[in-house]
């Protein structure tokens, strides 16, 4: 396991915080655009020597702590009988709740159980990919959250106001007590494979009101928390502090991830002045890694020089990345120079 991320986990302080990116094995790196030549997405995806490699790629090339499984958020879907596919313009549901698709009450047991057997392509995956990485570095997983899922299953997608979804995630209580015990079971065979985090990505969480996130969405959440004390993260785009309670906050999370909106130097001073454990992940503006070289480095030395100023208890806890994923198209030598950046900085 890496140190610092195992530190940041505990909320120790440290000189240097650990650095991952989400979706950092992905489409802006030559690495996995030359297996791409060879396989689809969906195969790097499903056989677990390919997802490895994939994973290994950023490992190998720019030397972050952290790898990440290779795979998508929709699989579950798929095992559920939605029928899911992927072309150049991203996934495809071939059915969904919003054109009658339904799970019968009496059929979800076994429902259940052949999703979570139709994912262990992703257990294998996570195996070797543990194998082939240095022990210094740590591996984490991922899900994601049952409200994204819900919201593409009912839409095939998690655009606009999610009028329908908002309102039929009350009518049908069957599949979404289906899902939620899918998601759970993924977490589980996920952490038995040998992640020792597994991130819950939400980004649709977003979209709702805080008052439906509270009264609505974080009491699955937070039990999983309990069911998993530290060896869950969270993720949702978009979210506003006032999404997250003080019950949701004090759970054992394993740490939380936020976009760029955040003031991210203050949320670690609070979090760390008020005891609540875990990491922060986040959160550098990830278009801005497009700048031209000089501006971009203006902008990554601007988006440090906050942290440099905390003292290393204010900033106990960062784990340092961008505010979500990797774009498609995102030079790799900035991606290189970010992380070396970081490094240097915290000498």
């Amino acid at each position: 396991m890496n140190t610092q991320f195992k530190n940041a986990i505990l909320g120790q302080k440290q000189p240097a915080p650990p650095i991952w990116f989400m979706r950092q094995a992905g489409r802006y790196h030559q690495h996995y655009q030359k297996l791409r030549t060879q396989h689809s997405f969906e195969q790097l995806c499903r056989k677990p020597e390919l997802a490895a490699q994939v994973a290994m790629g950023p490992i190998e090339d720019f030397d972050f702590d952290v790898a990440i499984l290779f795979s998508d958020i929709l699989f579950p879907l798929d095992g559920l009988g939605l029928q899911l596919s992927y072309s150049d313009a991203g996934p495809q549901l071939e059915k969904s709740l919003k054109a009658g698709f339904a799970i019968k009450a009496e059929a979800s047991e076994e429902v259940i159980q052949k999703a979570l057997n139709e994912l262990q392509f992703q257990a294998q995956a996570l195996k070797i990919t543990r194998d082939l990485l240095p022990q210094s570095k740590s591996l984490i997983g991922f899900v994601g959250g049952l409200w994204t899922l819900f919201v593409y299953a009912c839409e095939g997608g998690h655009a606009g106001a999610m009028t329908f979804p908002k309102e039929y995630y009350f009518v049908d209580q069957i599949f979404v007590k289906t899902l939620k015990a899918i998601v759970r079971g993924n977490i589980e065979l996920q952490l038995k494979a040998g992640a020792e985090v597994v991130m819950i990505f939400d980004t649709a969480a977003g979209e709702v009101s805080y008052q439906f996130f509270q009264n609505h969405l974080q009491d699955t959440l937070i039990q999983w928390a309990h069911e998993f004390p530290n060896k869950l993260g969270y993720y949702s785009k978009g979210t506003q502090n006032s999404f997250f309670s003080e019950k949701f906050l004090s759970a054992p999370w394993a740490g939380r991830g936020v976009d760029h909106r955040w003031n991210m130097p203050e949320l670690l001073k609070e979090k760390n002045a008020k005891n609540i454990s875990g990491f922060l992940q986040g959160n550098f503006d990830q278009a801005l890694l497009f700048q031209d070289s000089s501006r971009f480095e203006n902008s990554l030395k601007k988006y440090l020089d906050p942290f440099l100023q905390l003292s290393e208890s204010e900033r106990a806890g960062w784990v340092c990345g961008l505010g979500h994923g990797v774009l498609p198209k995102t030079p790799e030598r900035h991606v290189k120079k970010f992380i070396e950046a970081v490094r240097k900085a915290f000498l």
